[in-house]
Parts: structure tokens; C-alpha cells; sequence
């Protein structure tokens, strides 16, 4: 069975199956220098770079639509029958 490539890229997107190791998965998400977007240590796309101040802008805003969405459903519902009038 021949070998099948771990790393490239199709289509333009980059890809990396090799066994990840920690150095790696570390390095990979604190690359001082390069921009917002980086390549996923593990998998297929890419991610985010932890040393980018852009980065952290799209998680808050990320943890506040989170916060905001997950506020709604602690809201209580209004159960009550709704008396409606209608006028002939």
C-alpha cells in the first residue's frame, strides 16, 4: 500500500494529520508576527492566532453573543392565558 501524504493542501486549504504533539499545539497557537489566521495543528482549515489582538476582539465578541443569547432563555415566560378582543 503506498504512502499517503499527512500534510499539503487541497483546493487551497491546508491540511495536517500527523500525530500532534504538545510543542506543536502550542506553537501553533501563539505565533507572535503572523496574522489573525493560522494553520490548524491538527486537521483540516485554520485558526485562531491567540497573539493577535484580533483575535481576542472575535472571542469577546463571540462570548458576548454567547452571554446574550443564553441570557434569553433564563428569562422567564409569561404562561398566563392572553384575553384578546375582538370587535364586530
Amino acid at each position: 500500500m503506498a504512502d499517503k501524504e499527512t500534510t499539503g493542501t487541497l483546493f487551497g486549504v491546508p491540511y495536517n494529520f500527523e500525530r500532534p504533539s504538545v510543542g506543536r499545539m502550542l506553537s501553533a497557537y501563539w505565533q507572535p508576527g503572523e496574522g489573525m489566521l493560522v494553520e490548524k495543528p491538527f486537521g483540516i482549515g485554520y485558526t485562531l492566532n491567540l497573539a493577535n489582538w484580533r483575535s481576542w476582539v472575535i472571542l469577546a465578541v463571540a462570548g458576548v453573543l454567547f452571554w446574550q443569547e443564553r441570557g434569553d432563555e433564563a428569562a422567564p415566560a409569561d404562561d398566563e392565558p392572553v384575553e384578546v378582543v375582538v370587535d364586530d
